[in-house]
């Protein structure tokens, strides 16, 4: 084998292992959890915080290799998954499996030093993406009610491991996160909905890109918004954003709320595929928004 035939192989099995975890959606929910430990902790440890990314890590990791496992046969069906390491053929069965044993082992333990309540939150997570959310997603529509539970679990994960306890705090973020995922995935399941058909995947909340979906996706991101200035009213105890902030994340809200009416008026892929983007930009500053509140607020 040549030098460049060595050096083309490795950069497969790196590529490999970046899809079969979803590396890219492992970073963000780690940036998530990283964001709810800020907002909880008094005094920042970069060991804590350290482990928190490690273990987030390995358990979003470990929930990608097991779906994609299971997934394996409709992947083949999709042009966007078709290509994937399992059903291309590039990766076994027994390396993925091996691969998402060991991350949930390694990502439980991890988070276990942190506390157990954090390694508790993390292992539901794991078992509602894997074992409920999975196999839902070619029977019902609701499957996107049940992902949103384990999608919702890094932006409290972080108060968690920050605090060691569960309360009105990690709650608040919590539902922010949860009625985020439904203008999100929805909008997903509506730009890729001629793709998720070919795999018997029911994402949107009719079955149809149709009105009552678009009204759905605006209503939930009402909700969101809503949910996202509650701690501005002084009602979710030790987390709390000024109104300064709270008008900012208002703004972002009115835009994101006006890409989801959008929808509602054109109801094309184009625009789902903007409201997917806005949505994405809309919890990334809001993150970024709720951890510069608090310490700018400690500053002053």
């Amino acid at each position: 084998m040549s030098v460049t035939q060595i050096k083309t192989a490795k950069v497969s099995v790196v590529q490999d292992f970046k899809e079969i975890t979803k590396m890219r959606l492992a970073l963000s929910v780690v940036f998530s959890s990283v964001a709810g430990y800020l907002l909880g902790v008094e005094v920042v440890s970069w060991s804590t915080l350290l482990l928190l990314a490690v273990g987030g890590y390995f358990m979003v990791g470990a929930s990608n290799a097991f779906n994609q496992i299971i997934e394996r046969d409709l992947d083949k069906l999709m042009d966007r998954t078709k290509n994937r390491p399992i059903p291309s053929g590039r990766m076994s069965v027994n390396t993925a499996f091996a691969i998402a044993t060991l991350f949930t082992i390694a990502g439980i333990s991890v988070l276990y030093t942190i506390n157990p309540k954090t390694a508790m939150f993390g292992a539901i997570s794991i078992f509602i993406y894997v074992s409920l959310y999975t196999p839902l997603k070619t029977k019902t529509p609701l499957s996107v009610f049940v992902g949103a539970i384990p999608g919702a679990i890094p932006f409290m994960l972080g108060w968690v491991a920050a605090t060691n306890d569960f309360g009105i705090e990690p709650g608040t973020l919590f539902m922010v996160q949860f009625f985020w995922q439904f203008p999100h995935f929805w909008a997903i399941g509506w730009f890729l909905y001629d793709d998720y058909k070919k795999g018997g995947f029911f994402m949107l909340p009719t079955g149809k890109r149709d009105q009552g979906t678009a009204v759905q996706v605006t209503l939930y991101t009402v909700w969101t918004v809503v949910t996202s200035l509650i701690p501005v009213f002084g009602v979710t105890g030790d987390l709390y954003l000024t109104p300064v902030s709270g008008i900012v994340i208002l703004i972002l809200g009115l835009i994101l709320l006006r890409a989801a009416i959008r929808l509602y008026k054109k109801r094309d892929a184009k625009t789902a595929k903007q409201l997917m983007l806005m949505s994405v930009l809309y919890i990334t500053l809001l993150q970024i928004i709720y951890v510069a509140d608090k310490f700018i607020r400690i500053w002053i």
